[in-house]
């Protein structure tokens, strides 16, 4: 099947693109390089049935060419709709951009697809349940968003507004969906410049700098390989029964982050110290944060029998070993 991968270059899709073309999968990739890297895509870049097209899911009638013709003339049969704008110190800082990107790039690709009649598989996130406190979170649980006036929820908003817009046009369109709710993905390629946890905990240990933990360090999270969640992405493009339904992506084993951050400083052999820091401190205003966030994976499990994957002391181990190795001699 011909492809698109909207996002294509950042950490989750480069991954996707490489088992996309493993399978046989013709893939064009859609990414406009603001937080991908193109070199996210060099076991993809030069293969038969590759393209990297640099643009953004906010021009309307490159999203509409990308879909109707492809890269050969004929359209695509499937859309893995990735690009968003990520990371909390991001959305924070962009809340407009973070909206448009995430509301009006998602409506065009949404559009495009049901118009050519393409199957869409939609990445939405946990922070869609908001502020609901009763984890493990099912998908069929209320949504509950903070005040719009924090910057912080723009992002939960707009994933969900996706997510509304998706099964509108699978109502009105007939559009071919899956909607997939990603918990706390980790991996290689993925960086802490936006706020990600575990690349910035394991880069501070290893310097011998301090772990900085916002708040108490009581929250807790529960993390997700990113092989795993792809192992998940396409059991579920598979499966006939997901069509239609929203499904929680993640790991099982929940762990705080202040715990997490002890974790790493053992796996690193690191004497660096653990500090807290308060949210205004490290973000500059005071924000919002969720207790717990846990997904139900039953939906899941029965849908493609997968389970939660790589545990904690696992992943950890890998990143540890990819980052002690020097950026020029470590493959992607």
């Amino acid at each position: 099947m011909k492809v698109l991968v909207t996002g294509g270059a950042g950490f989750i899709g480069s991954h996707l693109c490489e088992r996309l073309l493993a399978r046989g999968d013709q893939v064009l990739c859609l990414d406009d390089l603001s937080t991908g890297r193109a070199e996210n895509l060099e076991r993809c870049l030069g293969r038969e049935g590759f393209e990297l097209v640099r643009g953004s899911v906010l021009d309307e009638p490159l999203v509409r060419a990308l879909v109707e013709r492809g890269n050969g003339g004929h359209g695509v049969g499937g859309v893995f709709h990735l690009a968003a704008c990520v990371g909390v110190r991001l959305v924070l800082d962009q809340p407009s951009r973070t909206l448009e990107t995430n509301v009006v790039g998602t409506r065009h690709v949404l559009s495009a697809a049901a118009r050519a009649r393409a199957r869409v598989f939609f990445a939405s996130s946990s922070e869609v349940y908001g502020k609901n406190e009763r984890p493990p979170f099912a998908e069929d649980a209320p949504l509950l968003q903070g005040a719009t006036s924090e910057p912080r929820w723009s992002y939960a908003c707009s994933k969900a507004m996706g997510e509304a817009m998706a099964f509108a046009h699978a109502r009105e369109d007939g559009l071919a969906l899956v909607v997939a709710r990603f918990f706390n993905v980790v991996g290689p390629r993925q960086h802490g410049e936006y706020g990600m946890v575990l690349p910035r905990f394991v880069s501070a240990a290893l310097r011998g700098e301090p772990l900085e933990v916002y708040g108490d360090g009581r929250q807790t999270r529960c993390f997700a390989h990113v092989e795993d969640v792809v192992d998940a992405v396409l059991a579920l493009w598979d499966e006939p029964r997901a069509l239609g339904q929203v499904v929680n992506v993640g790991g099982a084993c929940e762990v705080s982050i202040g715990a997490l951050a002890e974790d790493v400083r053992r796996a690193c052999g690191s004497r660096a110290p653990v500090v807290h820091m308060p949210y205004r401190e490290a973000y500059g205003m005071e924000m919002s944060d969720f207790r717990r966030r846990a997904p139900d994976l039953s939906r899941l499990r029965a849908l493609t029998g997968l389970d939660a994957g790589r545990g904690l002391d696992a992943i950890l181990a890998e990143l540890v070993a990819r980052a002690r190795v020097p950026a020029g001699s470590r493959s992607t």
